[in-house]
């Protein structure tokens, strides 16, 4: 019987989008809990899609002994800033040397953490635990589509499982893949790892694994390479929108012995690079998606407003869309989720069933101008619910003050706490069912997918302003490593 400690600390950074993020956005929950400690972690995290969860849940009946310590996360958003970094891992630190003897270590990781002056944050972190714990126990990590891989992190852990699907359905489930390998090693297991650094990046709206995409057929061949003494053979997408020496994409194996581990991986990157070109797509202006909508009326759209997707590191407040919705009179749409603090807690002061004239949106850079007129206020609630899609399932939503506004014909959805859009339950909270609108703007990349794909007819990707670039060529890299190819 093992004592096992659980950490957690997850952010995506994009290194372009506006910063620093403070400690105050890992200690307030969103979709996700808030900073929390100790015991109370496994109730916060409990019967969620997170990879702790599922973690816990397949450890429940092993017989092995959870010690949880501190588990936190951030929404997407620019450098986490050095002090709060530090922060939170000495308090790591701290409750580490008080857990007293671990026989093991699971660790719950974004993958793509960059502060103010570190690029490899994880590496970082993985680097002090190991000063305490010793180099002798083993420590396995779960972590992101999107994480970016480096020698650091392959170096200081056992083994990492990254998800193997965007839309993420599967966080729980890669909690369980990393419970499985956690059993193999306290049994006596050991692994060998190898990998490759890619030298591409590819935009996050081309990077699903549904259907017939590139990043599906790939992962489907990775699934085929894994064995009994191969169990784990990863595509890991990276972070695109990280301007960091390590950035891209890579290939991550564990097997039995060196050169079975090399092996899956030398498999996989021929089939990478087979696929590599077909990682593209289109992006649309408002304006060009809006008209093939007008064009084909009897047809539902959703248009994903990719560049102002929160998940993405995107304040989630940008009018682009919007404007243009108002700008060619069309009605029976609706707009989710605009993050709008102020707005929301007017529409609060002034009740259901009233109209308010205040400023929407547009506080954040880049991004159009607020929009203005007269919103009649339809809804109103108070953010807490739980999610009921794929992806978000049963998260505890804490989005703060939240209201549906009608302006023109279109439906806004407000919240005080940026959150991408996706998961219907946002829209029921509001009294509002996303099945009532012929065309839904979701500020969303990837994950609307898993609970709003079978709404619509057609899913345009629109490029209108916002911090979460998805033309990787209109950014200014300038860390990149040699030979990185931006396709």
């Amino acid at each position: 019987m093992a004592r096992i400690g659980v950490l957690g600390f997850l952010h995506e950074t994009n290194t372009f989008a506006p910063g620093p993020t403070e400690l105050a956005r890992f200690i307030e929950a969103d979709a996700w809990p808030g900073l929390v400690e100790g015991q109370a972690l496994l109730d916060a995290t409990g019967a969620m899609n997170l990879a702790v969860s599922g973690f816990v849940a397949a450890m429940r009946d092993t017989g092995h002994i959870l010690a949880p310590l501190l588990w936190c996360s951030a929404n997407p958003s620019g450098p986490v800033a050095d002090a709060a970094f530090d922060t939170i891992v000495s308090r790591m630190e701290t409750l580490l040397r008080q857990a007293g003897p671990l026989d093991a270590l699971f660790l719950d990781l974004h993958g793509s953490m960059v502060t103010e002056h570190l690029d490899d944050a994880e590496g970082e972190l993985l680097q002090r635990l190991r000063r305490i714990t010793g180099p002798a126990i083993p420590y396995v990590a779960a972590l992101d589509f999107h994480a970016i891989i480096t020698q650091a992190m392959v170096d200081q852990t056992q083994a990492m499982v990254a998800y193997h699907s965007y839309p993420h359905v599967d966080m729980a489930d890669t909690g369980a893949r990393a419970a499985r390998m956690m059993q193999r090693l306290l049994a006596g297991e050991s692994f060998h790892a190898a990998w490759q650094k890619l030298d591409f990046l590819v935009s996050m709206p081309w990077q699903s694994t549904l259907g017939d995409e590139p990043a599906g057929k790939i992962m489907a061949q990775a699934r085929a390479l894994e064995t009994l003494d191969r169990p784990e053979v990863q595509f890991i997408p990276g972070f695109p929108n990280s301007d960091t020496p390590e950035s891209g994409p890579a290939i991550l194996a564990y097997a039995s012995t060196p050169a079975r581990a090399q092996a899956g991986v030398q498999a996989l990157a021929q089939r990478v690079s087979g696929l590599q070109q077909a990682f593209s797509g289109t992006l649309h202006t408002p304006d060009q998606a809006l008209q093939i909508a007008r064009t084909h009326a009897s047809l539902r759209y959703i248009l994903a407003d990719t560049q102002d997707n929160p998940g993405g590191g995107a304040a989630g407040d940008t009018t682009g869309i919007l404007h243009a919705l108002l700008d060619q009179q069309l009605s029976g749409a609706a707009v989710a989720l605009l993050c709008d603090a102020p707005f929301a807690l007017a529409a609060h002061q002034a009740g259901t069933g009233s109209t308010i004239r205040l400023p929407l949106g547009g506080r954040s850079t880049p991004g159009d101008p607020p929009v203005e007129g007269d919103f009649e206020i339809l809804a109103l609630g108070d953010g807490k619910f739980v999610g009921t899609g794929p992806f978000y399932q049963g998260c505890r939503m804490e989005l703060g003050l939240m209201a549906r506004a009608r302006i023109q014909g279109v439906d806004v959805l407000v919240s005080s706490r940026k959150q991408q859009a996706a998961d219907q339950a946002m829209f029921r909270h509001l009294g509002a069912d996303p099945q009532d609108y012929r065309i839904l703007v979701l500020k969303s990349s990837v994950h609307f997918r898993a609970d709003f794909s079978a709404l619509a007819d057609h899913i345009l990707m629109v490029k209108a302003p916002g911090a979460n670039t998805a033309d990787l060529r209109e950014l200014r890299y300038t860390r990149l490593r040699p030979g990185v190819t931006i396709l």
